[in-house]
């Protein structure tokens, strides 16, 4: 096993265990921070309303929100005035989300073809419908169909933090 391959392995369980206190953006970002040294306490408590697709909505993937916060610590600007590390850091993140989509098919193996990173479309992929994260009755049924188990949203955590952290490995490298 490579170095690299070593890293991913970790990033990915990590995101994965951490998933199953709730919380996907903070599972993907904790990860991500424990491994590159990046963020603090503020950055990882700044992740606690993203999950269940923003303050449970089901709109952008809480896990993919984590990812892309880590990948911001790690190459962001500074400064508002940086424009050209803004543009550079957006590159980088749109290649996270494309690769984050394409590593769900893959890896979770979905009959469709996923064409967004909305928590709701990744649910149905994943479990035959979406979930009102909001309704109490329907969080319930969430877990029962394994929300939290090993097959679950677990699972996207990990291609989330391995995702993420091949970007920042890839840059780093350069």
């Amino acid at each position: 096993m490579s170095p690299d391959e070593g890293l991913l392995d970790r990033v990915r369980r990590r995101a994965h265990e951490n998933d199953k206190y709730s919380g996907c953006s903070q599972a993907v970002l904790l990860s991500l921070q424990e491994e590159f040294g990046i963020g603090d306490k503020e950055s990882f408590k700044s992740a606690t309303v993203f999950g269940g697709g923003v303050s449970y909505q089901g709109e952008t993937c809480g896990a993919l929100i984590g990812a892309l916060m880590a990948l911001g610590l790690a190459i962001g600007r500074d400064t508002m005035e940086d424009t050209p590390t803004y543009r550079t850091a957006v590159g980088h993140a749109v290649d996270v989300w494309t690769r984050f989509r394409e590593e769900l098919q893959s890896q979770l193996g979905f009959n469709e073809r996923l064409t967004s990173s909305l928590c709701r479309d990744i649910q149905r992929n994943i479990y035959g419908r979406s979930f009102d994260m909001t309704n109490e009755e329907d969080y319930r049924a969430f877990l029962e169909a394994g929300g939290h188990g090993d097959e679950g949203c677990p699972r996207v955590c990990a291609v989330a933090a391995q995702v993420a952290a091949e970007k920042i490995v890839d840059i780093m490298k350069r």
